[in-house]
């Protein structure tokens, strides 16, 4: 049991992860990744999207806009934990506050078929975002105790996500015998 709490006692994250080295590893990527979205889409991302097609460009904005919320959104809770970290909240303020960051996954399956045609860069971006925004949920909702497993069509058809629903399956025809 962990020093500190009780039998039964849900152990928060939060305090742990503020306090941990890798910490800062998270908060210099998250907050790098909002500077080097911040540039190309000011620069060379300008530049690209003056070049696309219509129906490219629409998507091209689309996707930049879901792309900076995401990392606003991961930018106010690495601020929040930064803010643990450095005694200017208590774990239960920054908890408290943080109902206020709303955490959304893009399903995959909304891309536009003209994804792929978007510039190699813009998409790069958008899947470093996406990889370290799951990172961040998962912590997020760890922190809180209110992690839950996935659902099936969240699991990939290989691998593991194939392991569980035979398992799921074997499991419910041993339930019907």
């Amino acid at each position: 049991m962990a020093k500190g709490t009780q039998k039964g006692e849900t152990v928060r994250l939060g305090p742990r992860l503020a306090a941990g080295a890798g910490f800062d590893a998270l908060y210099a990527e998250g907050m790098g990744l909002v500077e080097e979205v911040a540039g190309y889409l000011d620069g060379t991302g300008r530049a690209e999207a003056k070049e696309l097609e219509r129906a490219v460009s629409i998507v091209y904005a689309t996707e930049s806009m879901r792309l900076t919320t995401r990392l606003m959104q991961m930018a106010s809770w690495l601020l929040l934990q930064r803010a643990v970290r450095e005694g200017e909240l208590s774990s239960d303020e920054a908890r408290s506050e943080r109902h206020q960051v709303t955490f959304r996954r893009a399903p995959q399956h909304d891309r536009a078929t003209e994804f792929d045609q978007l510039p190699e860069t813009l998409r790069t971006l958008i899947f470093r975002g996406e990889a370290l925004y799951g990172r961040i949920i998962k912590l997020d909702t760890m922190d809180r105790g209110t992690l839950e497993a996935p659902s099936e069509k969240d699991l990939p058809a290989d691998g593991i996500g194939g392991q569980l629903k035979r398992l799921r399956a074997a499991y419910e025809g041993l339930k019907q015998s």
